[in-house]
């Protein structure tokens, strides 16, 4: 039986390269992992007010995190850290204080930038702000996308043959990682 992962999209843009990277990861995954694929769009603003009648979108989120076996994090980087969005995603599925729904799920960093530093910034930032309230992260390989600017064609598919080369040896490794931690 497959894996549930839930690939949490940074970016709210509709041509992201963010998403195209994380439909890439769901295509290239092993046959052990089945990788779910959600933007962010319909999060509400975290208000620790909200906490004791939570709204229904973040009950959802939360609900999905919960029932899955594993996550990944796709990010962009944003002066020099992760969009707004996703930490407010973050927020949300972390609380309340305690019951973080990414608590003990396998955790995988992806950061991605058609510059020149592949979103490090963000990807270090992930790494400064998950521990405590998620599961193990993915050590090794580290991924920090550069250049994914020219690594689709215009209907969004991988095209570039070094890109699939390092996302199909980063999906592998995550997927060790996740059977590893849900034994």
């Amino acid at each position: 039986m497959a894996h549930n992962v839930v690939v949490i999209v940074g970016s709210l843009r509709k041509e992201s390269f963010t998403l195209k990277v994380a439909n890439a990861l769901a295509k290239l995954a092993p046959d052990t992992l089945k990788l779910d694929v959600v933007t962010l769009h319909d999060i509400s603003f975290f208000n620790q007010d909200l906490e004791a009648n939570p709204p229904a979108d973040w009950l959802a989120f939360r609900d999905k995190l919960q029932k899955s076996d594993g996550m990944i994090i796709v990010t962009p980087e944003y002066n020099r850290s992760i969009p707004g969005v996703l930490k407010n995603a973050i927020d949300v599925g972390s609380r309340p204080y305690g019951k973080s729904s990414f608590n003990g799920k396998p955790m995988g960093i992806v950061s991605n930038s058609p510059g020149q530093l592949g979103g490090v910034s963000a990807a270090k930032h992930l790494q400064n702000i998950l521990p405590g309230i998620s599961g193990p992260i993915l050590q090794q390989p580290e991924i920090y996308l550069n250049g994914v600017g020219d690594g689709f064609n215009d209907k969004g598919e991988l095209v570039k043959e070094a890109l699939q080369t390092v996302l199909k040896q980063y999906i592998d490794a995550y997927a060790a990682h996740v059977e590893k931690h849900n034994k």
